[in-house]
């Protein structure tokens, strides 16, 4: 038991000591790409603003701390739709599966794509559009594997292929996630390192132009080289607390009750974003329904001139889940909300899971 502390601690600092490394500088804000892999499409822990490091569980893992993917049943699916900034047109769509492929080992994958909707082409010579439109297109696929390495400790990594297009031009790269949970009875501790990868440089031939060359009678094709640009690193770091109040039952030798608060607390840090410190709670039911919220606070949050995220720093959200079986099997239904700053008209999230255990497990 004591070694097992002793490895947590271990991690843990040497994560914590690599930190300054990625600390969050405004001399870098705005100058990664790839920010589509900081969204999280999950709604359960939307619902918590993704300070859910430390607790998180099952396929929606692979987007807050793939260490929590361990703790996936037999077989877990879902999906999620996200209308993001309502009114811009903008969605994320999210699929994920993960499959437990021996009693400590489970392996998962997420696909995410985000659609901006159609947009005018416009050109020097038609500014108003010429009429013809284009969908941009981003999509990132994810292969996840977390690892139960004792009663109290999970590890995990993940890698994840990005590609963007835009009309006749694309970037594409690669980036890796590594994760920890420590869980104690009711405490959780988590932390993470995500999106550290290769950098991507756009190219294609929208970047190239025809031109005839003055006072001769042929044209020539002229390129414009792009410049590479770095993936949104980050390391995120919670702690969780569960208090079982009332109604206790046969469970309650494990301390567990009919009624669940876990308490929720986070640090992130970022290589090109503000840092973020955020607080959460959510509340249980018999595990049957569940709601939260959460407050995440950055500099500059309550300044509308200064801020630079469009998020309030409030979110909420629910679940309910419905047994399909006997074995433990659930459906679980999600949802949850994050109002944003003006003219947008906030970020909804809807999902669905199915939890498959079978009687032996």
């Amino acid at each position: 038991m004591k070694s097992n502390y002793n490895k947590v601690l271990l991690a843990s600092l040497s994560l914590i000591a690599a930190s300054p490394a990625f600390a969050g500088n405004k001399d870098r804000s705005g100058q990664s790409g790839a920010s589509e892999l900081l969204i999280n499409p999950w709604a359960q822990s939307t619902g918590v603003f993704g300070l859910d490091v430390a607790n998180v569980r099952g396929i929606q893992s692979m987007k807050v701390n793939v260490a929590g993917l361990s703790f996936s049943d037999d077989l877990e699916v879902g999906a999620s739709y996200s209308r993001y900034l309502s009114g811009t047109g903008i969605s994320v769509n999210n699929l994920a599966a993960a499959y437990r492929l021996s009693s400590s080992a489970v392996v998962g994958v997420n696909v995410m794509s985000m659609s901006f909707g159609e947009i005018d082409v416009t050109d020097i010579d038609h500014p108003e559009g010429t009429g013809a439109k284009f969908k941009p297109s981003f999509l990132n696929f994810q292969l996840g594997f977390s690892k139960e390495f004792s009663e109290r400790i999970r590890g995990g990594v993940a890698a994840t292929f990005i590609s963007e297009q835009i009309g006749n031009i694309g970037a594409s790269g690669a980036s890796i996630d590594a994760g920890v949970q420590y869980v104690d009875r009711n405490l959780h501790i988590g932390i993470t390192l995500r999106n550290a990868g290769t950098n991507m440089r756009f190219s294609g031939g929208g970047f190239s132009s025809t031109s005839t060359a003055p006072n001769a009678d042929y044209a020539f094709t002229r390129s414009t080289p792009q410049e590479k640009f770095q993936l949104p690193t980050y390391m995120s770091m919670g702690i969780a607390y569960d208090f079982y109040i009332a109604g206790r039952s046969a469970s309650a030798t494990e301390g567990k009750g009919d009624h669940r608060i876990t308490a929720i607390g986070n640090f992130t840090s970022n290589s090109f974003n503000n840092d973020y410190l955020g607080l959460g709670a959510e509340y249980g039911f018999r595990e049957m329904f569940m709601a939260r919220a959460a407050f995440r606070y950055e500099k500059d949050i309550f300044d509308a001139l200064k801020t630079t995220t469009f998020y309030t720093g409030i979110s909420m959200g629910a679940s309910v889940a419905a047994p399909l079986n006997k074995k433990g099997s659930k459906l679980y239904i999600d949802y949850s909300f994050r109002p944003t700053q003006r003219p947008a008209n906030g970020v909804h999230v809807f999902g669905l899971r199915f939890n498959f255990a079978s009687s032996d497990k």
